[in-house]
């Protein structure tokens, strides 16, 4: 017997959002197997198998970005892997791609490329947002991104949306020590002994948590 999934289940195998099957579904697209008696939408895992993705996704010219993020220099070869990651699958899928990077901390909100991102996705130029992992589009608050995505009927496709980042702890560290940084420096002045012996004890801590 063909298990039925529901529209979340169907969303994660598909690694969409619950909204994108939804806008699918009034367009056309990919149309719910069966409907409960309540409304709810349910899917089989064979017909989800059997989509041709070349079809559901380049349904129109709007464009498609890749996001890549890493928080700091040393870190840019994982920069070049998420973007060769990202070149791989848009090629594959077909889709007119533009790749947008990023160096910079994830609590950062202001960076030029997530700017740069937000201002396409609110002047309604793009069509799909394409992501390695969750995190690399912000540490916290990427789920407003993700509303205002929706809002904008903008598809949210995350590569690896089962994965675990290995770096997610490391990552952090340098994030909260970066804030720290720039908070200790408001407080004591960028070169005072005090922002100094602060963000040595704050290294030290961070170093051991990570270790």
């Amino acid at each position: 017997m063909n298990k039925l999934l529901s529209i979340g289940q169907a969303s994660k195998v598909l690694g969409v959002t619950i909204q994108t099957l939804r806008n699918w579904d009034k367009k056309g697209l990919l149309k719910p197997d069966e409907l409960t008696r309540g409304g709810e939408r349910r899917y089989k895992l064979e017909t989800l198998k059997n989509i041709n993705c070349n079809i559901v996704f380049r349904n129109d010219n709007l464009k498609t970005i890749a996001y890549a993020r890493v928080s700091s220099h040393d870190q840019k070869d994982d920069l070049i892997r998420q973007v060769q990651v990202l070149e791989l699958f848009c090629s594959k899928q077909g889709f007119n791609y533009e790749i947008i990077q990023d160096l910079g901390s994830g609590m950062n909100y202001y960076k030029k490329g997530l700017t740069k991102l937000l201002n396409l996705i609110l002047e309604g130029q793009v069509k799909r947002l394409v992501l390695t992992h969750k995190d690399r589009l912000l540490r916290f608050g990427a789920e407003l991104v993700f509303a205002i995505c929706e809002a904008k009927e903008v598809e949210i496709i995350i590569i690896n949306k089962c994965e675990e980042n290995i770096k997610f702890e490391e990552e952090l560290a340098k994030d909260v020590l970066e804030i720290i940084t720039v908070f200790s420096a408001r407080l004591y002045g960028s070169r005072s002994k005090k922002n100094k012996k602060l963000l040595d004890e704050m290294q030290e801590v961070i170093n051991n948590n990570v270790n």
